[in-house]
């Protein structure tokens, strides 16, 4: 089964990180990466442009409403994803816990459903 973590960070956590730290957690987590690439775990992941980059799209009748954003009431934001193919969520949850993001603001982790979506 696949499953796609999702990276959360906040600017003031981030931040809060120096120079050598915030290299610290690339460096682990191109490592974690590799290690799931050996294990043919990972499927694949990016991190995503600052949030002030985005836009939101929105049909709220025939004509789309797009606006910048996202601007949810979070302190947090979708930084990136990583997507994993394993046996189970169990299994999936601890490779989450060894991502270095989760040390930081959190990794969701979600199931991702096939085409027809039954199995949810």
């Amino acid at each position: 089964m696949k499953y796609m973590l999702l990276i959360y960070s906040s600017p003031q956590t981030w931040d809060a990180l120096s120079e050598e730290e915030r290299d610290r957690v690339v460096r682990e987590h191109m490592a974690w990466e590799r290690e799931l690439i050996e294990t043919g775990e990972y499927v694949g992941g990016h991190a995503l442009a600052d949030q002030v980059q985005s836009k939101v799209v929105r049909l709220q009748s025939v004509d789309p409403m797009i606006t910048d954003g996202p601007y949810l009431e979070a302190k947090e934001h979708l930084a990136g994803y990583d997507m994993l193919e394993c046996e189970s969520m169990e299994r999936a949850l601890e490779l989450a816990v060894r991502n270095p993001h989760a040390g930081l603001d959190g990794v969701e982790v979600r199931p991702i459903m096939d085409v027809g979506g039954m199995e949810m």
